[in-house]
């Protein structure tokens, strides 16, 4: 099995990952499958797609961080947010470089005075010092519960964030939140640490505290009152704001603040905790249009197509005409399956505003593999005076996704020529050369990314390649000295080192560095994630179960797990009844995840019902286009007795996604002569 698969990306549909260049997060047999922080869908699922106004409102707030363009550093990310979010983050940052720079090996704790925060907060700047981020997490933390200090708590708090030691972070963030009431900095980095813990109940809680503060400050604020700040006294938490309707201006400043508060948390967790504790703690308070359309993006991003169009049409109420709620029903539609519908609604949005909806309708076309329509429409943008650059990008984006590497090709090089293009087109094209069966020119291509804006994921892909040549040193050199460089992204590159390791044959040394960062990084449910998904890689299958089950019993509701725990037993023959319980739980969390709705599709076809299975694998495709999701829909049509079909879908998957592991081994078993 291809333990990547359920990493789901947001839908082709939703806007939570624009720019992509890439067609996988994390790496290509990793995510799909097992994780589902927010699915782009190989080559971007259903087309190039420009995804959701979430990250449309927040693209400069964000950049590529995690291997194969998973969620980036909440601390990088939110370079433009707020300075009420923006300043702890960038103290943690600077913290979390001086604590990197000689890590160590893990040594005995030193002994810590019972009660003296003096001497803790002394003994947690020397660790730092030496680079032992836990020891200075836990000294903080520790610090901070013996002292009534808000400035120590908040510190504490910074430390144990850039250390990615969350039971300090959870810690330290309570303790700074119970002193510091209507802190919005102290409620929005609670919150995140209680979704990455997916402590929903008490998130929920806090982003209705930090929503309450806003509309406080800004009530106040637009009525001539200087808005109160927290000095770390004792009191009561901000009151709920007043029943009468704030002004225009208020309303947008608080909306635009949840905004940014939202990006915080996608960078901490998956869209589905996100917007169970966001909707928890702003409905039905939630009334204008702006943050309907925000919980909407949400909504597409966790794939829930129904729920999306609810907050979108409740929008469009208030507003007939919103572009951004037009956008997100589209979309819903899209995902959905309603594609008269989906098409209907892009063409009203471009009827109010011509370029922004053309574009809008060439996406939607698109997401539902109308390529030749889209493109069309992005001519017919061209025509009308549309900004030929963003027409040339999306040209190129659409024949990339469509698996037309030749015109993707052709189509970057010109925009690089015509100094339109970025390091994200040279990004493309070096995975194009390595699409193409050309590794070193890939690689030369990569090299020139390696101090890029794009080089984690350039040096990453390029080690890959050095992998597959037996260029070990080479390759693990690459990463090395990006560590050395940004030592804030040491867990990531820990996690990138010990998928690559795994993937390539050594499974024992991944599992190994796993176990030395669960040292640095205690209860981290990215490493015990990454643990569980090299350990099924490895044939260890009932240890994988087995540790899967353990985070499902700190996690119940989790559906990234229990999609993960539910695929792993039915692609194993294990527990075929008990693995169909868990898909349907996470899909009653995510009823249009193409990964769970595969899984669905999948334990049907392992019970023997392959013509039950179809439709399900079918749609399940149309939202992701997933290779991986192809070769079980093909299968399936395979074992009901249509070859010819069969044949259909795994010639159009491999066009997109030529390199796709699962479908090669498909392909392999049913049509040996192919390969």
């Amino acid at each position: 099995m291809d333990s990547s698969r359920n990493c789901c990306e947001p839908p082709a549909t939703s806007s939570v990952a624009n720019n992509r260049p890439t067609s996988s997060k994390r790496s290509d047999s990793f995510c799909r499958r097992w994780r589902m922080d927010s699915f782009m869908a190989v080559a971007w699922g259903a087309a190039f797609s420009g995804m959701s106004a979430v990250c449309d409102k927040l693209r400069n707030a964000r950049r590529l961080r995690r291997l194969y363009s998973a969620p980036v550093s909440m601390i990088s990310c939110l370079r433009n947010l707020s300075p009420v979010l923006c300043a702890s983050l960038l103290a943690a940052s600077l913290l979390a470089g001086c604590a990197a720079v000689r890590p160590v090996s893990r040594a005995a704790a030193p002994p810590t005075p019972g009660g003296d925060a003096s001497a803790l907060t002394v003994i947690a700047e020397v660790a730092l010092k030496r680079g032992d981020c836990r020891a200075a997490s836990e000294a903080y933390a520790h610090a901070a519960t013996v002292a009534a200090d808000v400035q120590l708590a908040r510190r504490a708090t910074q430390v144990a964030m850039a250390c990615e030691h969350l039971p300090a972070a959870w810690a330290a963030a309570g303790r700074w939140r119970a002193l510091a009431p209507g802190d919005r900095e102290a409620d929005a980095l609670y919150a995140a640490v209680a979704l990455k813990l997916y402590h929903t109940t008490e998130a929920r809680t806090a982003i209705r505290d930090y929503w309450r503060a806003e509309e406080h400050a800004n009530s106040a604020g637009a009525g001539g009152t200087k808005p109160t700040r927290p000095d770390g006294s004792a009191g009561d938490r901000v009151p709920a704001p007043d029943p009468t309707p704030a002004g225009p201006r208020a309303t947008q400043r608080t909306a635009k603040s949840m905004t940014e508060l939202t990006a915080l948390l996608l960078e901490e967790s998956d869209a589905p905790a996100v917007l169970m504790a966001m909707s928890g703690a702003l409905e039905p308070p939630a009334s204008s249009p702006e943050t309907l359309t925000l919980l909407g993006e949400l909504a597409l991003a966790a794939y829930d197509g129904e729920r999306a169009q609810g907050y979108a049409q409740q929008a469009l109420q208030r507003d007939p005409k919103d572009p951004a709620a037009l956008r997100v029903l589209a979309r819903a539609y899209v995902v959905r399956g309603d594609a008269p519908q989906a098409v209907a609604t892009a063409r009203e949005a471009k009827a109010h505003d011509a370029t922004r909806g053309g574009f809008e309708l060439a996406e939607v076309l698109a997401s539902l593999d109308r390529n030749e329509e889209a493109h069309q429409e992005l001519e017919h943008l061209r025509s009308g005076g549309a900004p030929t650059a963003e027409v040339d990008r999306r040209l190129a984006l659409l024949a990339f996704a469509s698996g037309d590497l030749k015109e993707a090709r052709q189509r970057f090089t010109e925009l690089l020529s015509s100094g339109q293009g970025n390091e994200t087109a040279q990004l493309y094209l070096a995975d194009i050369a390595a699409r193409d069966g050309d590794p070193e020119g890939a690689i030369a291509a990569y090299r020139r990314l390696y101090d890029s804006s794009v080089a984690l994921s350039a040096r990453s892909r390029a080690a890959s390649l050095l992998l597959d040549r037996n260029a070990r040193a080479e390759a693990l050199a690459l990463l090395d000295d990006y560590a050395a460089d940004h030592p804030e992204d040491e867990l990531d590159l820990t996690l990138a080192k010990a998928r690559l390791l795994a993937e390539h044959g050594e499974s024992d040394t991944g599992l190994a560095l796993l176990a030395a960062a669960l040292e640095r990084h205690p209860q981290h449910p990215s490493i015990e994630y990454d643990r569980a998904v090299i350990l099924e890689q490895a044939g260890h299958v009932h240890e994988s179960v087995e540790a899967l089950e353990q985070m499902l019993s700190e996690r119940p509701d989790d559906p990234t797990l229990l999609n993960a725990l539910g695929y792993t037993l039915a692609d194993h023959r294990l527990e075929l009844a008990h693995a169909e319980g868990l898909i349907r739980r996470a899909l009653a969390v995510m009823p249009d995840n193409p990964a769970a709705l595969d899984s669905l599709g999948w334990v049907h076809f392992r019970a023997g019902d392959a013509k039950g299975a179809i439709s399900t694998l079918e749609h399940a495709y149309s939202l992701g286009h997933d290779a991986e999701i192809a070769a079980h829909w093909g299968e399936a049509l395979w074992a009901s007795g249509k070859p010819g079909e069969a044949r259909r879908v795994w010639a159009a998957a491999l066009a997109r996604e030529p390199d796709s592991k699962p479908l090669k081994a498909t392909l392999k078993r049913f049509l040996p002569d192919a390969q």
